[in-house]
């Protein structure tokens, strides 16, 4: 698709792994590091012109929610005092840049078959009531309901120790990486996912080649599926 530059796509790349490095060109790099760079430098030679907003919550992790900042998130904002409102400063930024973004990127390790902490920690800053998902117990129905702006994308490239957690594979039932995303995410509004996985990581052998070399196709024609469609989901 030829690039459209009368409408710039705002992208935001999150990394989550605590190593630093990258696989393939660092020793004991990251591969979710490695897929995440890898996608969206494939947009970039397509899209120049598009924006893209950095997070590394893996090296720079959010505060973890506390008392405080559950009263402050709870209290309306016309009743917030300064220290609250300095409370919510960082989930205000974290929120904002999710808001604000067409294309969410984010590079999931599995760690004891869950989310990093430092990503979790994200989550929690940026699921916000009043924010991005509403609640009224007078309302009928639903009580419940999400407030991301429609047409968002998100993209989960994941990597694994161990092998067969797709669906329907041997370990699917202790792929917590997917859902402890996807689930938060369609919550407050983002439904649209496609996920792209490195296995056999602790093997360390050809298996493990053979899934990084296959993981970094299926990240390239991902970029180019999303690409030849609305790459804004509009």
């Amino acid at each position: 698709m030829p690039p459209d530059e009368s409408h710039s796509i705002r992208l935001l790349h999150i990394d989550a792994s605590a190593r630093t490095g990258i696989s393939g060109r660092d020793r004991h790099g990251s591969h979710t590091r490695r897929l995440s760079q890898r996608f969206i430098e494939r947009w970039l030679e397509a899209r120049p012109m598009d924006v893209v907003t950095y997070r590394d919550v893996g090296s720079a992790p959010p505060k973890p929610v506390s008392e405080d900042w559950i009263a402050a998130a709870f209290c309306p904002p016309d009743c917030r005092k300064e220290a609250q409102q300095a409370v919510l400063a960082e989930s205000d930024q974290l929120t904002a840049e999710l808001v604000a973004a067409d294309l969410i990127v984010i590079g999931a390790p599995m760690y004891n078959f869950g989310l990093p902490a430092q990503l979790k920690a994200w989550i929690d800053n940026i699921v916000r009531v009043g924010v991005t998902f509403g609640f009224d117990r007078s309302r009928s129905g639903e009580p419940y309901w999400p407030m991301l702006p429609l047409g968002k994308r998100l993209v989960i490239l994941t990597a694994r120790g161990d092998f067969g957690y797709d669906h329907g594979g041997r370990l699917a039932g202790m792929n917590l990486v997917e859902a402890g995303l996807k689930i938060p995410m369609a919550y407050i509004g983002l439904h649209d996912t496609n996920t792209v996985a490195i296995e056999y990581d602790e093997f360390a052998d050809g298996r493990l080649m053979a899934s990084i070399a296959a993981a970094e196709v299926a990240v390239d024609h991902l970029v180019g599926r999303l690409l030849a469609s609305d790459p804004a989901g509009n």
